[in-house]
């Protein structure tokens, strides 16, 4: 078996040089450490992680807990956060909550001592889940999707209620008074968030909340599809829609055309999240951008700094960009 100081002799360099290389810290010229890997690749050798951890206190892995692995942000989360963490020279190891408050909490507890630092994409821990696991854990926690004013940890927060409020905004402009509304499920802060931004529209702009125009959908085509006949069926007069995420978008375009309601001549509808779909759908669909990669990256750079450099902690909210398609007309005054 290989060892450190073959690696040396193959690479004509000294133990630290070898060292630094494999701990990703200090100066190392580009050349000297593609002579170092060529090396450790040649003779088949592997550095002892545990042995490693022990000797500097660092185990050149950042965790990363997201609620569920289903839907298109997780990917593009995923994607973000491997690109991030491969620049720095460390490992990802991921995990998931499976959508459940106390198993979210299990989930970061176990990964704890095998980390540096943890980024948590909330979805379902409660504000006391959050703040128990500031107090607790001995490594940085980073945590995405959740407002906070007062945070305990560092917070990187998208504004949910706002993007929900821009939607609606932008269809009042288009003269539309008559808005349904798909939402996702309630049991979490970013449902809870979007359906006010949805409410806090209509009364900014003097228009009565009609829970009849409101029907309940679970991030899902197939949900978004059902919620869109239960309004149909029922017999609900809109000539908008707002959903809370472009998948529910979708299937309520199946719906609409189902019966024969055109899109967007007879019913206007839009989206959240900017699905590389979206522009290809028919009518293509006007969304609300999340900047997901961007806050994936900040929040990787952020741990990443944290276990360097202990910081007081912070609060990031990122907002939506409201993209235009085809499916979001002018209200018609004969509909």
């Amino acid at each position: 078996m290989s060892t450190i100081v073959d690696v040396c002799k193959l690479a004509g360099v000294s133990k630290a040089t070898v060292s630094r290389v494999i701990n990703g810290n200090g100066p190392v010229k580009e050349s000297t450490r593609h002579t170092v890997y060529s090396a450790m690749e040649q003779l088949g050798y592997r550095p002892n992680t545990v042995a490693r951890a022990l000797a500097t206190n660092e185990t050149s892995t950042l965790g990363f807990v997201v609620s569920d692995f289903n839907g298109i942000h997780f990917g593009l989360l995923l994607k973000q956060a491997s690109a991030s963490t491969e620049a720095a020279n460390k490992q990802l190891l991921v995990t998931d909550g499976h959508n459940d408050p106390d198993k979210e909490y299990e989930a970061i507890r176990k990964i704890e001592g095998s980390c540096d630092a943890i980024v948590l994409y909330s979805r379902t821990p409660t504000d006391a889940h959050i703040n128990q696991l500031a107090k607790q854990l001995t490594v940085p926690l980073v945590v995405m999707n959740r407002l906070a004013p007062n945070p305990l940890c560092h917070v990187i927060a998208f504004d949910q209620q706002g993007a929900v409020e821009m939607m609606v905004d932008y269809l009042v402009s288009c003269g539309h008074s008559k808005i349904a509304c798909i939402t996702g499920t309630l049991n979490n802060p970013t449902g809870q968030a979007r359906l006010a931004g949805y409410k806090n529209s209509l009364l900014a702009h003097g228009m009565a909340f009609d829970q009849e125009l409101v029907v309940y959908g679970e991030y899902f085509i197939e949900s978004g599809y059902r919620a869109c006949k239960e309004l149909i069926d029922k017999g609900v007069d809109f000539t908008a829609m707002v959903a809370f995420n472009d998948h529910m978008a979708f299937g309520a375009l199946k719906a609409l055309s189902e019966v024969g309601i055109s899109v967007p001549e007879q019913v206007s509808i839009i989206g959240i999240d900017d699905d590389p779909t979206s522009s290809f759908s028919s009518p293509t669909l006007t969304t609300v951008e999340l900047p997901i990669e961007k806050m994936t990256k900040h929040a990787i750079e952020l741990a990443l700094a944290l276990t360097k450099d202990k910081k007081t902690p912070s609060f990031h909210l990122y907002t939506g960009r409201l993209i235009k398609r085809e499916s979001v007309i002018p209200c018609a005054d004969d509909i």
